[in-house]
């Protein structure tokens, strides 16, 4: 990815190296090789050059854009024809042509180029996304595809939906994609965090995610809970997110059972010195950027952001920071209401701090083809979950370092890149007892979580030939973490219950990626081995005593397909399929620690066993005149889910075991639409039906056929953009969604909800924009749980803030 990225710059030195060779000009002069809307192009004439009509064509972020066509447009030649298709590296060229010949570039999903391409000068060619369209996707592959192209199920949300969402939670954003929702409707700003797990396909959550959360290659979900901490990446800091629905352990293990989401980075300018890229003496091309974030809104809601970044010579680094504060709302319904609630709250900040430096060159045009990075962060955050005594708080530190590479010579078309990562977190929870009519409060736990975490990321990938790229990779994740619990009775220390554990997933995966002309064919698997083991459990002065360990090896394939059906017809119309086995492993939360949201108590259980899942689905996508619509059919069957089963339960209190269950089944619909029908107004919206239920249970078949906690049935989502010049940017954001029930016996159901979310901005001058949004504009009481009371989501909230950006 990091290759990918660099290449942007790597044009600009490909351009001054040409003009010093070719016209004598001084360094950082260029030459364009053609013009076109949607693309900038650069040539290089160097010693190597290859003679031919040659060149690389990429997107805008430096990715390789395979299946390109290149296609005559000149006088002597058939308007149309198609003289070359890119390879997996995005390299072409046009045998048997003398130029200089005007062409135009062509690929699903970008603005097409019309351009001159000359003899012996190998020309860049920089596509631009069309508007109304899925970007290129390298989650679900870990190689560039369009979105048409790939037979998973892709979403990618961009940076201006992204900026122009209501919410300044990372979560409400991702709910702008349908059937995106936490265990929980609410929102993290006030959910406790350990409800805080991401459901996608209809499939649910516990206190764990069964999606997985990554950011260039490295893991976010909780090391030792499984849930995400949606307020960790400072806001600036998110460019954009790629989501991928379905499941994906045969690439990433663990936890990809509901599908993969995958936030990518701001990255710091792009520079390289000319001692990088083979020339003479340092370059002294440099760059600086600031943007600035502020905004405050009702419910004393506070949100700063902070993006810095800069370039020198061949260093290049960022750094981004935030804080985000609000005092929050009471949960518990107001009939239900008593002394003891206060409202739910959270106050965090959070930093990041990224230096990179290019190393080699590529061999399609000279740009800078790898690098190495280093990247820490810290996030801090303290919440009250709704009484004086619920609280938590959380502290984590990150570090990720690595490399991008790219294979050495005469190829170099491939890449090889490594992560390492890891992180320490300390986590504290206090849990209580509520008395009759919510009146009396007493302390009953309270709970420190240390936990560090490290783990290993490699991969390589290599065009074995034009039309076919294989990956091969590995990774390993260690995980160390005790859980202190000091019981309180009375007010006073009861008890200590102290336990500790580790846990280690290793996998080893490859894949294959063919594509021919009108054909996309994946296959790939994984072997993974997870195990839990040194579990030790004591309660002082008691000697130590052994938990269960815990081992599984387990294979995930996937298989794909997607073919343009009338390629000449219709180049847009494209049909999918793919099928695929997925696992999550139970984290040490499931397995030992007892936990606790509003009055709702869930007991571990050191039994448990991995969660298994078969899945397949197949789709339409079509593209065309500024609209994609993609419809999906899904389903996903689950073996031994992991779940919270009613122990017993009084109007105060509900106790819970975590246990596996039998088999749930997730199978409907999904649709996806973007249109952009007329100059300045766009439509970003989809559905899907979700028949989530209850499949086998011998240990109790009562439940066979109910729903699945936390899992709407319908769901839909839509953002109207309204844009011009003059005016600003007007932003409607709408989502319903249909009753649930909130537990396992289906007894306390939740009503469906529709909510309109808005967000107004206007630019005065260059660099400052001004913004206003309001969530829940029509003040819904929406049903978020009952544990066993009845609490509500979000009520209307407005928000005015600034937007400054210099150096841009």
């Amino acid at each position: 990815m990091r290759r990918l990225v660099l290449g942007l710059l790597a044009a600009a030195v490909s351009l001054g190296g040409y003009a010093v060779g070719a016209s004598g000009q001084s360094a950082g002069a260029s030459q364009q090789a053609g013009s076109g809307v949607g693309a900038s192009t650069g040539v290089k004439d160097s010693p190597g050059a290859q003679q031919g009509l040659s060149g690389v064509v990429v997107d805008s972020s430096g990715a390789a854009i395979a299946n390109a066509r290149i296609l005559a447009a000149a006088a002597g030649h058939i308007n149309g024809a198609v003289l070359a298709t890119t390879d997996n590296a995005g390299g072409f060229r046009v045998e048997q042509r003398e130029g200089p010949l005007a062409v135009r570039v062509e690929a699903a999903g970008f603005v097409t180029a019309a351009i001159t391409i000359v003899q012996g000068r190998p020309v860049r060619v920089v596509l631009d996304v069309q508007a109304a369209t899925d970007s290129v996707t390298v989650t679900a592959y870990r190689t560039p595809l369009a979105s048409e192209d790939s037979p998973a199920s892709t979403r990618t949300l961009t940076a201006a939906e992204l900026n122009e969402a209501a919410s300044p939670a990372l979560d409400n954003r991702l709910r702008l994609a349908p059937g995106v929702e936490l265990f929980r409707r609410s929102s993290s700003l006030v959910a406790n965090p350990t409800s805080q797990g991401l459901s996608l396909r209809g499939l649910g959550s516990t206190a764990a995610s069964r999606t997985l959360v990554v950011s260039d290659d490295v893991p976010l979900n909780d090391p030792y809970g499984g849930w995400i901490h949606w307020t960790e990446p400072p806001e600036l800091s998110v460019r954009s997110i790629e989501l991928v629905r379905g499941g994906a352990s045969d690439l990433y293990g663990s936890s990809a059972i509901g599908g993969v989401v995958n936030l990518i980075a701001e990255q710091p300018p792009e520079v390289v010195s000319r001692q990088a890229a083979g020339g003479q003496g340092p370059d002294q091309t440099h760059s600086d950027r600031l943007t600035l974030l502020s905004s405050y809104g009702g419910k004393n809601t506070l949100d700063e952001g902070v993006l810095a970044s800069t370039a020198r010579r061949c260093w290049s680094a960022l750094a981004s920071g935030g804080l985000l504060r609000t005092d929050g709302y009471t949960l518990v319904a107001p009939d239900l209401r008593g002394p003891v609630d206060i409202p739910s709250n959270v106050h965090s900040q959070n930093g990041v701090v990224l230096i990179e430096r290019p190393l080699r060159v590529h061999s399609h045009d000279g740009t800078p083809g790898g690098g190495l990075f280093l990247r820490g962060s810290v996030f801090n955050e303290a919440r009250s979950n709704g009484t004086r005594l619920q609280t938590n708080a959380t502290r984590l530190w990150r570090f990720a370092g690595g490399f991008d590479l790219p294979t050495p010579a005469p190829r170099a078309d491939g890449n090889v890149a490594l992560r390492l990562y890891g992180s320490e977190e300390h986590y504290r929870q206090s849990f209580s007892a509520i008395g009759a009519g919510r009146a009396s409060e007493s302390q009953t736990r309270f709970g420190r979580t240390p936990a560090q975490e490290l783990g290993a990321v490699a991969h390589w990938s290599e065009p074995l030939a034009p039309a076919l790229l294989v990956v091969i990779g590995a990774d390993t994740h260690d995980v160390r973490a005790t859980d202190t619990e000091l019981s309180i009775q009375h007010g006073k220390p009861a008890g200590l219950l102290d336990t500790s554990a580790r846990q280690r997933q290793s996998g080893a995966y490859a894949e294959a990626l063919w594509t021919p002309p009108g054909w996309t064919v994946s296959a790939g698997g994984r072997v993974d081995h997870f195990s839990n083991f040194d579990a030790q459990q004591s309660r002082p002065p008691a000697l130590p005593g052994a938990l269960p360990g815990l081992g599984e090896t387990v294979f995930n394939p996937r298989l794909g397909l997607a073919r343009h059906i009338l390629p000449r017809l219709a180049p847009g119309l494209v049909w999918s399929a793919s099928a695929f086995r997925a696992y999550r492993a139970p984290t040490q939360n499931e397995l030992y620690r007892t936990g606790q949201v509003g009055q709702e108590t869930t007991l571990p259980n050191s039994q448990l066993r991995s969660e298994r899942a078969t899945g397949w689905e197949t789709g339409l996508a079509a593209a065309g005149r500024g609209s994609t619509v993609r419809a999906s059919y899904f389903w996903t069957q689950v073996n031994r889910p992991i779940t919270a089963l009613t122990l017993s339960s009084t109007p105060t209190q509900i106790t819970d075991r975590r246990e596996n269950l039998g088999q749930i089944e997730s199978r409907g619909l999904s649709i996806d639409l973007e249109t952009e029908p007329l100059r300045g107004v766009s439509l970003i919206g989809g559905y899907q039906y979700a028949d989530a239920t209850v499949t086998k249970f011998s240990a109790k078949t009562s439940l066979v056929g109910h729903w699945i906690p936390q899992v709407a049935r319908n769901s839909a989502s839509a953002q109207l953009r309204l844009s011009r010049a003059s005016l600003g940017t007007l932003s409607l954001q709408g989502r319903i969604s249909g009753r649930q029930y909130d537990d396992a016996a289906n007894m306390f159901l939740l009503h469906g909800y529709f909510r309109l979310d808005a967000y107004a901005a206007r630019h005065v001058g260059r660099r400052l924009e001004i913004f206003a949004s309001g969530e829940n504009l029509f003040d819904r009481s929406i049903q978020v749980g009952r544990t066993p009371v009845l609490t509500l989501g979000t009520p209307a909230v407005a928000r005015v803030g600034v937007r400054v950006r210099i150096g841009e």
